[in-house]
Order: structure tokens, then C-alpha cells, then sequence
């Protein structure tokens, strides 16, 4: 058997994907809020995203400006790549754990608040020539 797990250990090494990434996660901001801005920058250009984002007013914007950056960091200096030949080639948002909150209202009822958190992930790839 160990025989076995040591051949899956070796496949999934050489099937792991190369391409730089990161990921922020557990941030105060609504996965929906930050799927808007993250639609629009996938496929773009490093640089052209980059600008895109700290010209947006959404509060999306500034967590995934700092997702990016760092993606390009980890691409730079983990990687060898050069940011200019960079795109963003996946940007999602996914839901994190949900904070359950009670606003009271009359009659000694109480409404629930849902505060939702999101993970964000955003992997970059070489442009082809």
C-alpha cells in the first residue's frame, strides 16, 4: 500500500499546476460584492488590471488589488516571470464562513444578520507569443 500512495504522491507532483497564484481568505467583504470586480479584470493584462482596480470605487476592489499584487510578486520572485508578459487567466470569489448576528426588533423578536466573508484566489499565466 505504501508502494501505491508513493506513486499517487509522484503523479500528483508532476500534474501540480505551475502557474503563480494567490489567495486571500476569511476577508469582511460579501463574495458577491467581489465577484463583480473580478469579472472584470479576468482575461486581462497584469498591468491593465492592476490600474483597472485601484481606479474602482467598490470595496471589492481594494482587497483584490492586494490578491493581484501579490500574484505578481509570487510570479516574480517564486517564479522567474517577468509581469509585463502576465494575465490574469482565473479570479473567483468563493464564500467563507458566515457570521450569525441578531438585530432585536419589536415585540422581543429578533431578525438574523448574516455577515459573510470571502475567500479570494487569483492565478496568473504567461501570455503565448
Amino acid at each position: 500500500m505504501a508502494t501505491r500512495q508513493k506513486l499517487r504522491a509522484e503523479k500528483n507532483k508532476q500534474e501540480k499546476d505551475r502557474r503563480p497564484r494567490a489567495v486571500a481568505k476569511n476577508l469582511g467583504v460579501s463574495p458577491s460584492k467581489v465577484r463583480v470586480v473580478l469579472n472584470i479584470i479576468r482575461g486581462r493584462d497584469y498591468t491593465e488590471a492592476v490600474a483597472i482596480l485601484k481606479n474602482m470605487p467598490n470595496v471589492g476592489a481594494e482587497y483584490s488589488v492586494k490578491v493581484l499584487e501579490s500574484a505578481g510578486a509570487n510570479a516574480e520572485n517564486n517564479l522567474g516571470m517577468n509581469k509585463a508578459n502576465l494575465y490574469v487567466a482565473e479570479a473567483y470569489a468563493d464564500g467563507a464562513a458566515t457570521l450569525k448576528r441578531f438585530q432585536p426588533v419589536s415585540k422581543g423578536r429578533a431578525h438574523s444578520i448574516k455577515k459573510r466573508t470571502s475567500h479570494i484566489t487569483i492565478v496568473l499565466d504567461e501570455k503565448k507569443a
